[in-house]
């Protein structure tokens, strides 16, 4: 599809677009892009881009990458409780802190591929840019899916600012936007840009009795332009953000009995086994009552979730303009970030495990870039790119909890020892220590599972791109990026006490195996690939308003290592129990290192101007074949495992429209038709209460099913209404109608959580000044109040250890209504 561009939030703006009016006939403002690297109207454009103009995106109300999602068929992005999940058309990154991002989100040419970095709030941006399918020639680095461009606004050259200000009560959100923008010299103008937020949360704890999630939201930024010379620019943007949240989103959305043979699970769920559970003198468990609510109710019980995000950036661009028109452009960033984060992952009242998470990340890269000027027989865009990038992630399991402690001791008892070992201490104090059956939960009582994973790459590429002109209406673009990639990971985990102690092996290990899939291990690995990624590139203006495309091109996204799977590669039984006569060890297979992907894509495309440039229609069809796919999947414990899909097709058709019908309507839409198949795999993580198909026994056949966040169809609708009232004020109002059809949130396609298809309205009405002096307005998000599942994924070690099929669903917010008030000086 080729978006909606601008048009969303032209139709939102009411000072904007009023002073026009004044033109008897009805005609589109021509949206201006930069997809390849030079200022082009969308319309010549021959790639699938959606645009969305910067000064509008306050006024509706998108503040951060998962509100693009609403203007944007086929891009899905997501928060769950330990990572952000951007997808587009149905391929995405998977949750697992090894991964970059299948989509590569760029700000101001600099590469934010790093998942915690997509929830950052936008901060005035010029304008919002998505392209889909893969963009590996222009942008390059890991780019498979698509990319998402963010530009900056830029220092004026006159004095101006505004200050902006919403308020929403039923969710006490308090927005404030403060731009000063103008020139310090004649030469040297500046831009400072600043965002505060605070929301109160719209998921009750019953356990804690607050909403959440809670956001605290700061973001400074001052860019400064220098003119050198006549020929030369630079450009040296500094920018610091701060985004913390106190609580999630997420809840228990279903809560199956208990098929466990232990009498004391069987048939309970798991609210029920955790409410209470009494069997002395093994088990007594009270917990609080809020555990009780396992539906979908914007309700929840959790006992605290915290995230604590840093960001840094500093970026200098320099351009040179040559006498002969050609463009030299280095772009130099230095971006880093660091957060800290608990998760009470069980998602319950019940204190069964704790997760602490903490990561740090440096990234230095370089580009040079050279475009020649336009016109000219042969059309060139070239370039280098070098990057390094550093990166430390820890976290720990911290199981301190009594509950946990009685509940695998009485499944022990009941099992004959089977949750752990049999090994009788005649020297025990308790008597199930002396028997050794009973004894499961004391092994893993007040202990912890820390984990550290590091990874270091460097990159070096050089790519180009060379359109033919060989006809007044014909052009043939030929493109290539070659990129030389090493990256050195390691990842180890182990079982201590609460101070960190590292505990011998002993039952310890086995429990840890059996009920948390985890098992020590010290893993170290080195890697090299290099990619060669093609494009081919054919236009034929068949008309003054009418332009078709074809593109073939092959992309890749680099391998790496796993960062949060509990266990090693090798199948060899765990750790034995020197304490026991015969250990019961288990056999556990994770993952560590995993392969590159690749794609191989084709799209035909048509963008035609109707009606004397009243209208447009753009039409795209798309077939992409992706290899060796990079899967991370949920392992329904505490973990998550890598592997690659051998092979997944995407296809589709995504059409979009905007039309100004008179001076006053405007109309638009999009609607994108999506399918998706996985061809070829046979090694995908099983469901709960699925029986493994693979010979090993381990894994389950994904051939021939979707994927997550794939709808048969999804798009958007909007009418927007503007005219004057009076000499000095004039009115707007839109209407943006967002559908989809059925999709599964679930990261193993769970039929059971499926998404039902909805239709939610956003809308907008306000007043202004036609000189855009002040406006105010009010503004609504979900008006028809939809209830709506944006991920989902199998509760933590509810299957495991009780037998129950549990599912904690992350939802979006429900109905808002907030008041705007701008004023631009």
């Amino acid at each position: 599809m080729n978006g909606l561009r601008a048009f969303p939030l032209q139709l939102l703006a009411v000072g904007a677009v009023l002073s026009p009016l004044a033109n008897a006939k009805a005609t589109l403002e021509e949206v201006i892009v930069t997809a390849q690297h030079r200022a082009q109207s969308l319309q010549d454009v021959p790639v699938s881009v959606s645009a969305i103009g910067g000064d509008k995106m306050i006024e509706a109300g998108i503040n951060r990458m998962e509100d693009l999602q609403a203007y944007v068929p086929n891009l899905t992005v997501t928060e769950s409780g330990i990572s952000t999940d951007i997808f587009i058309r149905g391929i995405g990154t998977g949750m697992n802190q090894g991964f970059e991002q299948s989509v590569g989100m760029y700000v101001d040419g600099i590469y934010y591929g790093r998942a915690q970095l997509a929830r950052a709030p936008f901060l005035d941006l010029a304008r919002a840019e998505v392209l889909r399918g893969p963009q590996n020639i222009l942008h390059g680095k890991n780019s498979i899916a698509g990319a998402v461009n963010l530009h900056t606004a830029d220092p004026t050259e006159e004095y101006e600012g505004f200050a902006s200000v919403l308020y929403e009560p039923n969710f006490d959100e308090k927005v404030f936007d403060l731009v000063l923008s103008g020139p310090l010299t004649d030469k040297v103008g500046a831009r400072f840009a600043a965002r505060l937020r605070d929301y109160g949360g719209y998921v009750e704890n019953l356990t804690l009795d607050r909403f959440g999630p809670q956001h605290d939201q700061a973001t400074y930024r001052l860019k400064l332009n220098w003119e050198v010379d006549d020929d030369t620019t630079a450009s040296l943007k500094l920018e610091y953000g701060q985004f913390d949240s106190l609580g999630r989103h997420g809840e228990v959305i279903r809560d199956d009995p208990s098929t466990s043979s232990t009498f004391l699970f069987t048939g309970r769920t798991e609210a029920e086994i955790l409410d209470r559970t009494y069997f002395p003198p093994l088990v007594d468990v009270d917990t609080h009552d809020s555990v009780a609510n396992n539906y979908q109710d914007f309700k929840g019980s959790s006992n605290g979730n915290y995230s604590y995000n840093d960001t840094y950036n500093m970026t200098l661009d320099v351009t040179w303009l040559s006498d002969a028109g050609n463009e030299f452009k280095s772009i130099t960033g230095l971006m880093a970030y660091e957060y800290d984060d608990l998760c009470d992952c069980d998602s319950t009242a019940a204190p069964l495990f704790k997760l602490t998470l903490a990561e740090e990340y440096q990234q230095l890269s370089q580009e040079l870039r050279w475009v020649s000027p336009v016109g000219e027989p042969i059309d060139y865009i070239g370039g280098v790119y070098l990057q390094r990038t550093d990166l430390t992630f820890n976290d720990k399991l911290i199981q301190d909890s009594e509950v946990v402690v009685q509940l695998l001791n009485a499944a022990d008892f009941q099992d004959g020892g089977t949750r752990g070992d049999y090994d009788p201490n005649p020297l025990g104090v308790d008597p199930v220590e002396v028997l050794g059956v009973g004894d499961a939960g004391n092994a893993v009582a007040d202990i912890t599972a820390p984990r550290e994973f590091t990874s270091v790459s460097d990159i070096a590429s050089a790519f180009m791109q060379a359109t033919f002109n060989l006809a007044e209406t014909f052009r043939v673009t030929l493109g290539g990026r070659y990129t030389y990639e090493h990256k050195k990971g390691s990842r180890s985990l182990d079982l201590a006490d609460l101070n960190g102690n590292s505990l011998p092996i002993g039952e310890v290990d086995t429990v840890a195996a059996i009920s948390f899939a985890a098992e020590r291990h010290n893993l170290k690995g080195e890697r090299s690939e290099t990619h060669f990624s093609p494009l081919i590139n054919l236009q034929w203006d068949y008309s003054l308003e009418g332009m078709a495309y074809f593109t073939a091109t092959r992309g890749f996204k680099a391998g790496g290592f796993d960062a949060r799977s509990n266990q090693s590669p090798s199948a060899e039984l765990t750790p034995a129990n020197p304490g026991a006569p015969v250990p019961n060890r288990v056999s556990l297979v994770g993952t560590f290192e995993y392969d590159e992907e690749m794609a191989t894509s084709f799209e035909l495309g048509m963008k035609t101007g109707l009606l004397d440039g009243a209208a447009e229609l753009n039409v795209a069809a798309f077939y992409t074949i992706y290899e060796d796919l990079q899967i991370s999947i949920f392992d329904g414990t505490l973990g998550f495992n890598v592997g690659n899909a051998k092979e997944a097709i995407t296809q589709g058709i995504e059409l979009d429209a905007r039309y100004q019908v008179t001076e006053y309507l405007s109309l638009g839409g999009a609607l994108a038709l999506l399918d998706f198949e996985f061809t070829d795999f046979k090694n995908g993580q099983c469901r709960q209460g699925q029986q493994p198909t693979s010979d090993d026994g381990l894994y389950c056949d994904y051939t021939g099913q979707s994927n997550q966040y794939v709808a048969d169809w999804s798009g958007t609708f909007i009418i927007g209404y503007l005219r004057p009232i009076s000499a000095t004020l004039g009115i707007g109002a839109t209407l943006d109608i967002v559908f989809t059809d059925d999709y599964n949130p679930s990261s193993n396609v769970d039929p059971r959580v499926e998404q039902e298809g909805f239709t939610k309205l956003n809308g907008r009405i306000g007043i202004g000044a036609i000189d855009q002096t002040w406006e105010l307005s009010l503004v609504g998000k979900n008006l028809t109040d939809e209830t709506v599942i944006v991920y989902a994924a199998d509760t933590p070690l509810a299957n495991t250890i009780f037998g129950s099929t549990t599912f904690t669903g992350f939802v979006e917010a429900p109905r808002s209504v907030a008041l705007q008030m701008t004023y631009r000086w």
